[in-house]
């Protein structure tokens, strides 16, 4: 894919977001970041003016339906979006107990509903042009559902699915779809658990592993290679063969968001 001059990220304030909107800062690049901390995102923004870019910014919950369309068209109709990346998200587990269903449905609202309000108001104008490249944040927690995050898992699995349905859809009409499927990164969502975290990455290298993956345009861009062989060959065994062992898995609690 070209390099592109016009980058929409959601979720820019924090973690992998903040990391990708330093990555892709430069002169002649044009940045749109949303986040719902003030302060972050316009110290973000500050980071990546410095490098030459032109940023704009919102203070926006990706659940806003009517907020992301309206956002949306105004940037676009200013900088035609060349990329847009569906970062935010939110992660929240059952360390304390069973999961309520008040977070159930607040983490499906974020991490799917939030994902379809960020797409579908630039797809018609991205349909026209026959050009544009749509990133989806997914996980590695989108190929197996795990104990202690069923939400979470699940809504993960639904962008993943719908990512990949996505691409083949608007392969012939120049749009270009990837999934983004990270283990554990340093980020405000994983600072939460209390539990070893295998191949831990730090944010920035994770950056830097999309940011090459989007550029050949892959469907698929899970990492780190060994966590991700581990989840999809989990993914294959039959649940009764791997029951056992996840139920004695650590859970994940309190909440987060990129």
């Amino acid at each position: 894919m070209r390099a592109p001059r016009s980058v929409v990220i959601t979720g820019g304030s924090s973690g992998i977001g903040e990391a990708l909107a330093l990555l892709y800062a430069a002169p002649g690049v044009a940045l749109a970041l949303t986040g719902r901390d003030a302060a972050r995102l316009e110290e973000v923004a500050a980071r990546c003016r410095a490098e030459g870019a032109t940023v704009t910014t919102a203070r926006l919950d990706s659940s806003d339906r009517a907020g992301m369309a309206d956002w949306l068209a105004e940037v676009d109709a200013r900088t035609p979006v060349d990329l847009l990346i569906a970062n935010a998200g939110i992660s929240a587990g059952t360390g304390g107990g069973m999961e309520t269903e008040e977070q159930a449905r607040r983490i499906f609202a974020v991490n799917l509903d939030g994902v379809l309000n960020t797409v579908h108001p630039l797809l018609p104008a991205m349909r026209v042009r026959r050009r544009g490249q749509i990133a989806l944040m997914s996980s590695l927690a989108a190929f197996r559902g795990f104990p202690g995050a069923p939400a979470y898992c699940a809504s993960k699995a639904a962008v993943r699915v719908y990512g990949e349905s996505l691409r083949d859809d608007l392969a012939a009409e120049g749009v270009g779809v990837s999934v983004i499927c990270p283990g554990f990164v340093k980020s405000r969502m994983t600072a939460v658990n209390r539990f070893p975290m295998p191949f831990l990455m730090e944010t920035e290298a994770a950056a830097r592993v999309i940011r090459r993956g989007l550029e050949r345009n892959r469907a698929r861009i899970a990492f780190p290679l060994p966590m991700a062989a581990s989840v999809w060959l989990l993914s294959l065994l039959p649940p009764g063969w791997t029951d056992g062992l996840l139920v004695r898995a650590p859970r994940k609690g309190g909440q987060a968001r990129r």
